[in-house]
């Protein structure tokens, strides 16, 4: 598995050099099968390979990130240096990382990746990338820890982020039935609202906060019978 991890890894971190890979490697699959079966039509695997290779850029490290999480095993990593680049993404700075890896058997091991390289699980339409100087999870494949997955959902930053954005509908709700104090629908909304949140954050989220809400709670008084 270690070399699936290295290929992989070049894969997800260089997808402009390995752009002609792709259909290289299914021309070349094609070209066997044809000679194998005496059947031509095989060399039109060429096509899918072409489309992968136009995909590459944008999936390759969403792709290693699934590899990684299915086989790898869990370690940690810190981000010691963080250096904006001249590219752009979106009209966005493209940021260059360097981290240190501790595996699960307690070896340090150096790394790097950047904005579009980096491969983050579970995949989202955002780019979370850990603050520099804070500890994040990651998993990696014994033998080539140098590709680690970040996982966002199991780092103290992505929770954080999480809570903060799972906090939205609760503060929408309430700000709602602060504008219409009588809206019975207004207050059903701001309850179920607190409800979901303290059941999703129970066991993550600031003791201060869920006391706080399950006080708003409470003083919503209990639901009317139908």
């Amino acid at each position: 598995m270690s070399v699936v991890s290295a290929i992989f890894y070049f894969l997800s971190q260089h997808p402009f050099l390995a752009l002609p890979l792709y259909p290289l490697f299914a021309l070349a699959i094609g070209a066997l099968l044809a000679r194998i079966t005496g059947w031509g039509g095989w060399l039109f695997l060429g096509v899918p390979g072409l489309v992968m290779a136009a995909v590459s850029p944008f999936f390759g490290s969403a792709v290693n990130a699934m590899v990684v999480n299915a086989a790898g095993v869990t370690g940690s990593a810190v981000i010691v240096h963080a250096e904006e680049t001249s590219s752009t993404l979106n009209d966005s700075p493209i940021w260059y990382y360097e981290a240190v890896v501790r595996t699960a058997n307690g070896h340090d091991v150096e790394t790097s990746f950047d904005t579009m390289s980096a491969s983050i699980y579970p995949w989202r339409n955002q780019i979370l990338i850990p603050p520099q100087g804070e500890r994040f999870v990651v998993k990696y494949i014994p033998g080539f820890p140098r590709n680690i997955a970040i996982m966002v959902d199991q780092s103290p930053y992505g929770r954080k982020r999480r809570i903060a954005e799972d906090r939205e509908p609760v503060e929408t709700a309430a700000a709602k039935l602060a504008a219409a104090p009588r809206n019975v629908g207004f207050r059903e909304d701001y309850r179920k609202a607190l409800s979901v949140f303290i059941a999703q954050h129970g066991a993550d989220a600031d003791p201060g906060l869920l006391m706080e809400y399950r006080t708003r709670l409470a003083g919503l008084g209990e639901k009317p019978a139908r």
